[in-house]
């Protein structure tokens, strides 16, 4: 085989390596160990177990504030554990570090300050799993996978930091420390953990492991010996050393670049296209908001049609853009009826939005019943559309 000019980067195989047409198997070998494109031996495509890990799909809104509960308020897959721990304000920011291909991050910016923790104060960032995404990893087994934890951390409070697995089936941990060495600074932070030969993951759509990063620890969390190797959970060896990042209102804390993935290396962080990144966010928490429509005149400005089969009440088919992890809750967030315009097409009159439900659908589809104060009949076709109204969203969450 000859090349004009040079041999390509990609170009394995050479005359000699084919006897009769039959590539031999000593160069395959080889080359199987050195060409990622004829490794068969790891994951190529989606090595990296974080959704969302470089923190640019925010489908809930870009800022929340007065944050004192736990729960999902701004970026996608990640969830806000927190009791007795001050209160923050979660934004997605555009502070990322340099040339490293990223473009946003989240950061927790601490607005109420508590400087005397109480023993059962927590606060950590997290990321839930689905079982059946992580059989591969092959815990609980002799043959079990080590995995590798990657990301960059900014934060004016300089010490001591915890990022923990939970085995959530089998109520085991694993707890690493890290050190954020220079304050305001981007570091990028590299931890390996040990494969776990106890307890597998059951094999279904249910959650059944956290990654979880430590930024306040009361005593209940942090007055044992820091569980370095899978344990059953102890609470008190979980977070031991962590700082407290709510004890000044001046702290902040940044990160963007997660990427957990089996081994003891940690490669380049997995860019996704952005829209599969949202795809997969949206197996999990899908928004219809009313972001991006200001105007009647604008080119986003959609319409949505549905059909009248009982007075005054437009039943709307919803049909999910993925199939999500199972039957979605149904939430409407700041609809009024000044942020919701509804239109009825057979006595072309404008409608006043009243009150919106859902029925229990599954995890492809559910009807939307938006319900006006008058002008519809039965047979009616209706539509809504958002009126001037950035921050209603109609939202369907199957979070873990």
């Amino acid at each position: 085989m000859s090349y004009i000019g040079s041999k390509p980067a990609d170009a394995v195989l050479e005359t000699d390596d084919i006897t009769d047409g039959v590539i031999t198997t000593s160069k395959l070998a080889d080359d199987s160990v050195t060409n990622p494109k004829l490794s068969t031996g790891s994951q190529q495509n989606f090595r990296n177990i974080i959704i969302n890990g470089d923190m640019s799909i925010a489908q809930r809104g870009t800022s929340s504030s007065g944050i004192t509960n736990s729960g999902y308020f701004t970026i996608d897959r990640w969830r806000t554990g927190i009791d007795i721990a001050g209160t923050w304000t979660q934004s997605q920011s555009t502070d990322v570090p340099s040339g490293q291909g990223f473009a946003k991050s989240l950061k927790m910016d601490c607005t109420t300050a508590n400087a005397s923790l109480s023993s059962t104060s927590l606060f950590f960032l997290t990321e839930r799993f689905e079982g059946q995404n992580l059989q591969y990893l092959k815990k609980g087994t002799s043959s079990t996978e080590s995995t590798t934890l990657s990301f960059w951390v900014k934060s004016n409070k300089t010490g001591t930091y915890i990022a923990e697995l939970f085995d959530v089936d089998n109520n085991r941990v694993i707890c690493k420390s890290y050190t954020i060495d220079s304050a305001s600074t981007w570091e990028k932070k590299t931890i390996t953990f040990a494969g776990d030969t106890t307890g597998a993951f059951d094999n279904d759509n249910a959650r059944s492991f956290d990654v979880n990063f430590w930024l306040v620890a009361g005593t209940q969390f942090s007055s044992g010996t820091l569980a370095t190797s899978w344990e059953s959970r102890t609470n008190p060896n979980r977070a031991v050393g962590q700082v407290n990042l709510a004890d000044n209102t001046a702290n902040e804390w940044y990160i963007t670049g997660v990427q957990l993935e089996a081994g003891t290396t940690a490669s380049d962080f997995e860019f996704l296209p952005v829209d599969v990144n949202l795809q997969r966010c949206r197996r999990y928490f899908y928004s219809i908001s009313g972001a991006g429509h200001s105007s009647p005149t604008d080119g986003a400005y959609n319409r949505y049609v549905s059909f009248c089969q009982s007075s005054n009440k437009g039943k709307w088919f919803v049909q999910f853009p993925v199939s999500m992890r199972t039957n979605p809750t149904f939430t409407a967030d700041n609809i009024t009826s000044s942020t919701v315009e509804g239109y009825n097409y057979n006595t072309s009159g404008s409608l006043t939005f009243s009150s919106v439900s859902a029925d229990a659908g599954g995890n492809l589809t559910k009807n939307v019943e938006i319900t006006y104060t008058s002008g519809v009949s039965v047979g009616n076709v209706v539509t809504w559309r958002w009126n001037n109204s950035p921050n209603a969203s109609f939202q369907f969450s199957s979070e873990l």
